[in-house]
Parts: C-alpha cells; structure tokens; sequence
C-alpha cells in the first residue's frame, strides 16, 4: 500500500517494504519523489525523515530541471538524431514505396510516402529503434544470465514514461525503454543488469545494492551518466 506525503509543492509516495533504511529518490524525468521505509514505519517518521531531506530533494529537482532536453523532432532533412550515443544527421526521402530506415556512416536514411506527416515519421523511426534494439538485447540477456543465476523468459519494449526499465519479478519479464537505443549501449546493458538483478531481488533492498554492486561495480557511474544524458522531447501520454 502507497501513501503521500505532502510538503508544501512536494509530494512523497510512501511505500513500507522489508528493507533496513530508508531510501529516499527523486526521479528524472520530472522530480517524481519516493520514499521507502521499513515495515512498520509510521507516516508520522517518514514525515519527518523527508522533512529533514526537503533541501536535498529540491536541489535534486532542480538538477533535473535544468538538465538539457532533446529538442522536439519533426524528421526532416539535416535534422540531428543520436543513436548509441552518437549523432547522426537525418535525410528523407519520399517515395512511394514501405517506409523505412537505414543508417550509413553519419546519415540516418528515412524512407517515407509523399505527403508523409511528422507523427507518422516518427512512428516510422520508433520502430526502427525497436528492431534495432532486438538485435543486442537478446546476447545481453544471454551473456548476464549464467552470471546472475536467473533467467528472463521474455523481455518487452516500449515506450516508457518515467523508467528505463522494469521487472515482474512474478513472471520473469523485463520492460526496456526504447529511448535506450539514443544512448551508449554500456548503459543499455547497465539497464538490462539491473532489472535482471530484480529477478532475485524484487525491492531496492540492500540486498539488490550488494547483488549489482558485486556484478556491476560501476552501477553508480552508470546510472549517473544515464540520468545526466538529454532528456527525450515526447509529451508522453497515459
């Protein structure tokens, strides 16, 4: 069960799991705050304990604020697009054949039919990322999973509001943001890592820290670089 703190402007989802301390997060893209406290935990000392973290989870809003965000894409000619990590430049054309992408050297190569509008190339570009995507998962998937122990029986992608990834820890599935394609693909694998770690561990337990810490030492190096990254430019929708 989730409850909210409020703090003037702030508002702290509550969740009591068995973990040891509390973890307190701000998370990109828009500042959403969580707070995990061990069960038992009354709202009353989780109050407090985010009360004296109020300037921490505002500087932290503020970073993200101010963080760069991708300019909204209209896939037209010259336009920057990046692709694991790299920026490439965009050339259309209109043809009245399947739409499709292609990628030669520093040019993305999109196929589209006359009259095509900017939703319908994006939709075009979306699933590009997709197919690309589904070439590296997999040997990830697979070269993570002797090492961990687990086994993910499927993995989905799609695009994702608020997460990088997730994992139903019931079924053995993980979600990947399809964004991931835009960024270094260590930090697609970092991704991949973490939510197969919740295989073993559902909550962000110390137990899951001391899991990635021993196989992904450099976690944290990982997930500061992917949230320090350009934000997507989508108005996402429900």
């Amino acid at each position: 069960m989730t409850e909210t703190i409020q703090l003037g402007e702030i508002d702290i989802a509550v969740t009591r799991k068995d973990v040891k301390l509390v973890h307190l997060s701000v998370h990109p893209p828009a500042g959403r705050v969580t707070l995990v406290a061990p069960t038992g935990t009354r709202l009353e000392v989780a109050r407090a304990y985010a009360i004296s973290r109020l300037g921490w989870i505002r500087r932290q809003q503020a970073r993200l604020q101010a963080q760069a965000r991708e300019t909204p894409r209209e896939f037209v000619e010259r336009e920057s697009h990046y692709l694991w990590g790299r920026r490439h430049l965009l050339t259309v054309v209109e043809r009245d054949c399947k739409p499709g992408v292609s990628l030669d050297h520093k040019r993305i190569h999109l196929t589209v039919r006359p009259g095509s509008d900017p939703a319908k190339r994006a939709e075009v570009m979306h699933q590009w990322h997709k197919a690309l995507l589904h070439e590296v998962v997999p040997s990830l998937i697979a070269k993570w999973e002797p090492r961990l122990g687990v086994r993910v029986a499927a993995y989905f992608l799609q695009r994702m509001k608020t997460r990088w990834g997730s994992c139903n820890h019931t079924a053995g599935h993980i979600r990947l943001n399809t964004e991931l394609v835009k960024k270094p693909k260590h930090l697609l694998e970092y991704v991949i890592v973490h939510e197969m770690v919740h295989l073993l561990e559902p909550t962000h337990s110390d137990h899951f820290t001391a899991i990635l810490g021993e196989h992904y030492p450099t976690w944290r190096e990982a997930r500061a670089e992917l949230n320090d990254l350009p934000l997507a430019a989508e108005v996402w929708r429900e």
